[in-house]
């Protein structure tokens, strides 16, 4: 592992450098991880500005968005002048002003089962900020078949749900559909656009997600897999739930049936809480 930093790099990442948790071995491993953020949206807004600030030294971006006057409530990566650009071009704008040693992989294009499995690949690790179940169970099923740790958030009105998904790993664990077996029916769960979302809770939920990946890559806490973190904003309430790995589950159990993904529809686009 490299551990020659510049001045300058030792002065911007002084904060993290003086945490004896993290120190100089867990900055050489950000700055040599690989992370994929599917969404640039409320989620993948402030989730990709972090890591950028935390210098992680790759980030992909997959969005086939463009910037609309509705997102800025809470797309905090995006601006007015920005209106009808790309998604992960403004977002990569924005990574870049804070950080412009990080490397940006813009992908302007929809997550589907023809591309999700050679994207989430090419990554170490994928932080899932979409909002919708299509494309968070294609995003699911391609990190457990390419064994790539998943940190998945969601958002609705005022609260949120995070967790950290990776049965490959020593220990093992649950998988998303060890939480959700299925997709619930069409039209059972509204979107944010249906429901309305509170902006700043896109962005507790999205610092939390940075958070479970910066600890992922450095080894550093208590990791979140097997267990459900659920935030009430209105009540001002965290609660954790432990999840069981299922043995039956279709996708990470002792006789799982998805090998492929090809049983996936096309996936919606993977904008977070439009």
């Amino acid at each position: 592992m490299d551990l020659d930093f510049s001045e300058d790099e030792i002065r911007r990442y002084s904060r993290h450098i003086l945490l004896p948790e993290l120190g100089g071995t867990g900055q050489a491993r950000l700055r040599a991880a690989r992370v994929l953020v599917i969404g640039a949206g409320g989620l993948g807004s402030p989730l990709a500005l972090y890591l950028a600030a935390a210098g992680v030294g790759t980030i992909g971006l997959v969005d086939d968005d463009r910037v609309e006057l509705s997102n800025l409530q809470r797309q905090i990566a995006h601006t007015t002048a920005r209106l009808g650009m790309a998604k992960v071009a403004s977002a990569a704008i924005a990574a870049q002003a804070i950080n412009p040693e990080v490397r940006i992989e813009a992908h302007q294009t929809r997550l589907d089962p023809g591309n999700a499995a050679a994207l989430i690949g090419a990554y170490d690790l994928v932080c899932d900020g979409s909002d919708n179940f299509p494309t968070r169970f294609l995003v699911a099923d391609a990190a457990v078949l390419a064994r790539r740790t998943l940190v998945s958030a969601a958002v609705l009105r005022f609260e949120g749900q995070l967790s950290v998904f990776r049965p490959h790993a020593a220990g093992g664990g649950p998988c998303y559909r060890c939480l959700y077996p299925e997709a619930p029916p069409e039209g059972t769960v509204p979107s944010c656009a249906e429901a309305g979302v509170l902006g700043a809770v896109t962005g507790v939920m999205g610092a939390l997600q940075a958070t479970e990946a910066i600890k992922e890559i450095t080894g550093i806490g208590e990791t979140l897999a097997g267990r459900l973190l659920i935030w009430d904003a209105l009540a001002a309430r965290f609660r954790t739930i432990v999840l069981p790995r299922d043995p039956a589950c279709a996708l990470c159990g002792e006789h799982a049936t998805i090998r492929d993904l090809s049983a996936h529809a096309v996936a919606a686009a993977p904008a977070c809480a439009r």
